[in-house]
Order: structure tokens, then C-alpha cells, then sequence
């Protein structure tokens, strides 16, 4: 075994990874987060920007109680809050 080959079985076992394995095209396609370094600024964009996301919906999720209720005016004039009914029910 040459000095080469020594070295080069030594560098995949130093990758760390499946960086250093040998795979094919496809796998590598199919399989790309595998094989890339993480990034950080982008990662850190991806939690801040899901992070929102989730805020924004538990926001539309509460508001959403307070749209329930209308304000209406019956037959004497008088102001009364109801609850919204469904065209369903």
C-alpha cells in the first residue's frame, strides 16, 4: 500500500460527515443536507423567520375570539353584543 492510499483513507475518516464517503450523484441530490456545512446566518434566519410565523398564527388564533362577537341593535333600540352564528347551524 503506498503512501498515497494511506493518507487519502486517512482524510475520509477525518470529514466528518458522510462528506468524505463515497456515494453516488443521485444519493447526493436526493440527500443534500448531508453533505453541506451549516451555515449559521441562515439557520439563524430560518429559527427568526418560523419563530414569527408560529407568533403570527397564535395571534390570528386569539383574535379570532374577539371577531365572534358583533355589536347589534334590536327592535327597541337597544345595543346588545352577539355571538356570530353560522350559516351552517
Amino acid at each position: 500500500m503506498s503512501r498515497k492510499e494511506v493518507s487519502k483513507g486517512a482524510d475520509n475518516y477525518s470529514t466528518p460527515g458522510l462528506r468524505g464517503v463515497q456515494t453516488t450523484s443521485l444519493f447526493r441530490a436526493v440527500n443534500p443536507e448531508l453533505f453541506i456545512k451549516p451555515n449559521k446566518p441562515v439557520m439563524a434566519f430560518g429559527l427568526i423567520t418560523i419563530t414569527l410565523c408560529v407568533g403570527y398564527l397564535g395571534y390570528l388564533h386569539a383574535m379570532k375570539e374577539d371577531q365572534q362577537l358583533y355589536e347589534a341593535i334590536d327592535s327597541d333600540g337597544e345595543r346588545l353584543m352577539r355571538r356570530k352564528a353560522s350559516k351552517w347551524e
